[in-house]
Parts: structure tokens; C-alpha cells; sequence
């Protein structure tokens, strides 16, 4: 038996309702099907990385090596004061006391190049400097000598020495120029000759010595 519906005051049998649901189905399974297929969403645009480069330069690490023996008064003096004079320049810098303990006469240029092989992994240049001398002009830079060696202690400003080719008392020079010149001499023994002999190594591996320019002090007053 068959059922009938009634429909917006309108009676269809439960056959012809059912066949006008499929209609309609059917006419809209078209209409979808006509539709044009919708594009798959562009992909994300990948994020850009910025690599950032620093713009300040890398400072230079000091080693500062001072021959010693028997001055422990002058190095109780040596040690905080540059300490203090360095900190000023915001140079990196370690102080490295190589003593001779022996009786034999004092061979300063064997006790820089101990010191100067002791240091040349972790340092990018050295300064060859006297205990008894004591920068006190501000002017005098520690700097990173890349050019050159560089004598802070020029004839013009040292107390003692003022001939031209004099390079003792603090000498700055590069890991590099250092062992281009296969360091110091070690025959030198007692006081003096080891720098001018020095200076011959520089000069004849075509190093040129520079020294501060525009000291207005002297002798008298630029070290301690």
C-alpha cells in the first residue's frame, strides 16, 4: 500500500515524491559538477633569512713579554700599572714575566723568545718590554702594529738610549713579522747588542720600524 504526501497543499504519492528528490539531486550534482575547479592556495613564500654581520672589528689579542730577573720591586710597580694604561685603550692583553733562574749573565733576547713561543697560538702580537719602563703619555698606542714593528720607546723619548737604529725597551711587532725574522738572536749574553742586532733582522727582511708620531713629551717625561 502506498503512502501519499502532502506537500505545499499539494498530495504526491510516496513514489513521485521520491522520484522529484532524486530530480532534484541529480540537477544539483550537475550544477556542482559545471563549477570550475578552485586553484589550490599558493604556497607560502619561504621566510627570508638575514644573515647580520657585525661591523666591529675584532680586537687583537696582546701579549706583553718582559725579561726578568732579580727586579721583583720594579715589577710589583710594572704589573697594576699597565694594567691601568692598557684598560684605558680597551686593549686585550696579558702580561707574561719570563725569568732567568740561573747564574749565568743575563740573555734578555732568550728570555723573549721563550716567552714569544709560549704565546703565539692564543696572541696576535707582542710587546718586547723592559720592566723598568713605564708609559705615563696616553699618546703612546699598544695598538695592533700590522704595517710594521712599532717602537714605542723611540731614541727621541727613551731616558737612556737615542741613537736612530734603537729599538729596546718596548718593541710591539706581529706573530708573523716575528717569525719572518726567526725571532732574536740567543748569543747575546749581559746587557745591550741583542736589539741592534735585532734591528739588522728587520731591516733585512724589508721590515720597517715606525715609532709615535706627534709626542710632545721627551726624555724627561714620557715613562717612568
Amino acid at each position: 500500500m502506498y503512502r501519499s504526501v502532502n506537500l505545499m497543499g499539494y498530495k504526491f504519492s510516496a513514489s513521485k515524491c521520491l522520484g522529484i528528490c532524486l530530480g532534484i539531486t541529480f540537477i544539483m550534482g550537475c550544477y556542482l559538477a559545471s563549477l570550475p575547479i578552485q586553484k589550490e592556495r599558493a604556497a607560502l613564500p619561504k621566510p627570508i633569512k638575514h644573515q647580520i654581520s657585525s661591523t666591529i672589528p675584532v680586537k687583537r689579542r696582546l701579549a706583553i713579554i718582559v725579561p726578568f730577573r732579580d727586579r721583583f720591586d720594579e715589577l710589583l710597580e710594572f704589573v697594576p700599572h699597565m694594567y691601568n694604561f692598557l684598560n684605558k685603550q680597551k686593549i686585550p692583553f696579558n702580561i707574561f714575566v719570563v725569568q732567568q733562574k740561573d747564574n749565568n749573565r743575563f740573555n734578555r733576547a732568550s728570555l723573549i723568545n721563550v716567552g714569544f713561543l709560549c704565546t703565539k697560538l692564543d696572541y696576535d702580537y707582542i710587546a718586547m718590554h723592559d720592566v723598568d719602563l713605564m708609559p705615563i703619555n696616553d699618546n703612546l698606542k699598544y695598538n695592533y702594529p700590522a704595517s710594521g714593528p712599532f717602537h714605542i720607546s723611540s731614541p727621541q723619548t727613551h731616558p737612556k738610549y737615542h741613537y736612530d737604529t734603537f729599538i729596546g725597551g718596548i718593541l710591539l711587532i706581529t706573530k708573523e713579522h716575528y717569525e719572518l725574522v726567526d725571532g732574536m738572536s740567543n748569543n747575546y749574553w749581559g746587557w745591550g747588542l741583542e736589539d741592534d742586532e735585532f734591528y739588522v733582522r728587520l731591516r733585512d727582511a724589508g721590515l720597517k720600524v715606525t715609532r709615535p708620531a706627534n709626542i710632545t713629551t721627551g726624555p724627561d717625561n714620557t715613562f717612568k
